[in-house]
């Protein structure tokens, strides 16, 4: 007797990287604002504008929910999680909450490979600057990477893997809003010259002033995007 036909499925292994695929594409047209803060993510839309089929699609989205990116609306599904001065300063707060602890772990364990990782990250972000001039200010993807890569290079030597895996997710939650205040930068040179000032006194490993700078650094993202209206402290 034959042995019955088999319903081809998809191996596991396939079935994720499609659902990373989909969480990557639908995360790309978050941060560059083509997926509007607010607007629904319906399923059918989505198949259609990504050709990746609606299994993968509810996986990347669920990936994404765990990430603050998008918020769950009942039975009725999905849509981009808004931005407000609420939900910046809550970024904000966690962010320097991490942070704060990270950076103090990296000064105690870091080595000298983790100070050359720190001057190598902020070179990088220069020479962008220079080659580039205002275009940094766009808050572009290729230099986001490398200021994104600047700031974890001042936490790699922490030791913990969540730490490092918080302030991934919350510096990128912070991107819509870190594009706004982008634009407000008036030169590369001080916005170099700011992160200049942070990675010397992480250098010197002293910590009371790196994470004081630091806390600073990471508040004034709020004053950028919400500048605190006559009679109001920020």
């Amino acid at each position: 007797m034959p042995a019955p036909e088999r319903t081809l499925e998809r191996p596991p292994a396939e079935a994720g990287t499609l659902s990373e695929r989909a969480a990557n594409l639908i995360e790309q047209d978050i941060l560059a604002g083509d997926l509007a803060p607010g607007s629904r993510l319906g399923i059918v839309d989505l198949v259609q504008r990504y050709e990746i089929g609606a299994t993968p699609l509810r996986e990347g989205l669920s990936r994404l929910m765990s990430r603050g990116l998008i918020v769950g609306i009942g039975q009725r599904g999905f849509r981009v999680a808004e931005v407000s001065h609420d939900d910046l300063a809550d970024i904000t707060c966690m962010r320097t909450a991490v942070e704060i602890e990270a950076v103090r772990l990296a000064i105690l364990h870091g080595d000298v490979a983790w100070e050359a990782g720190i001057v190598s990250a902020l070179h990088q972000m220069r020479r962008h600057i220079e080659r580039t001039g205002n275009e940094f200010r766009e808050g572009a993807a290729d230099f986001d990477r490398l200021h994104k890569g600047f700031h974890t290079a001042l936490l790699a030597a922490c030791g913990s893997r969540r730490m490092l895996a918080a302030h991934s997710d919350l510096y990128d939650q912070a991107y819509r809003y870190r594009r706004i205040m982008m634009r407000a930068i008036d030169s590369g040179e001080e916005f170099i010259r700011s992160h200049q000032m942070l990675a010397d006194r992480v250098l010197a490993r002293d910590l009371a002033a790196a994470q004081g700078m630091l806390a600073a650094h990471l508040h004034s993202t709020i004053n950028f995007v919400y500048p605190p209206t006559s009679g109001e402290q920020s």
